[in-house]
């Protein structure tokens, strides 16, 4: 295999426009959109609670939150497999192999990283931002809105961290999605299939694909940030 002519082919394959391919790279991009529209309001809302309180369990849950960060992909998507199995309890819902068991699995695994970073974020605001806030008459949700608009920037950051992770994961939406043509396969699945069969091209340009989101959503976020702090 020539390294570099496998590349220009795979380049050529991207700019052809082939539908399976684009219709991969478009699967991919829209279980994690839609993972991480499910994933981040409860998980900044979890993160900012962790982050401005103090109760009983805290600790917990906050190393729950961390043991979740370091959690296989491959073990999110053996239980979800179990809850969606026909056997399992929510068999019914006939989920199992669909883009939605994606979603739903996804969501999960970007879940942790989004909490334990607003977590973080939080807990490095100057509190007498909240103070102010309080004492010019805000209530605990203008409080709340406050404090996540100082940390607006690491809550992004956070964002394309569980994007990150998610597009870039193979166990659990191969076990919960099936990795079935035109319907669940997706950027990570097709590259392992591609490359089981010694397909090189197809996995080389799906990977430049991987490669060039990563970049643009960074490029993007620092872009933000740079205009952030000439504010």
């Amino acid at each position: 295999m020539d390294l570099l002519e496998t590349t220009y082919a795979a380049l050529r394959l991207l700019w052809s426009g082939d539908r399976t391919l684009w219709g991969i790279i478009w699967i991919s991009v829209k279980v994690c959109f839609l993972a991480l529209v499910l994933a981040t309001p409860p998980a900044v809302l979890l993160g900012f609670v962790l982050g401005s309180f103090r109760f009983p369990g805290r600790r917990i849950l906050i190393v729950l939150v961390q043991t979740l960060l370091a959690l296989p992909t491959v073990v999110i998507g053996l239980i979800l497999y179990m809850l969606l199995s026909r056997q399992g309890p929510f068999g019914g819902m006939h989920l199992l192999f669909t883009q939605e068991a994606m979603i739903i699995g996804q969501a999960i695994l970007a879940f942790p990283i989004l909490a334990a970073l607003t977590l973080s974020a939080v807990q490095g605001v100057d509190q007498r931002v909240s103070e102010t806030a309080r004492t010019l008459g805000a209530d605990r949700w203008r409080t709340m809105l406050t404090m996540l608009l100082e940390v607006r920037f690491a809550v992004m950051a956070a964002m394309v961290s569980g994007f990150g992770r998610v597009i870039s994961e193979i166990g659990c939406a191969m076990m919960v999605g099936g990795n079935i043509a035109n319907v669940t396969r997706n950027i990570t699945t097709a590259i392992a299939l591609e490359t089981s069969k010694g397909e090189f091209v197809q996995g080389i340009a799906l990977g430049i694909v991987l490669v060039m989101v990563a970049l643009g959503i960074n490029f993007g976020l620092a872009l933000m940030q740079g205009r952030g702090g000439q504010q």
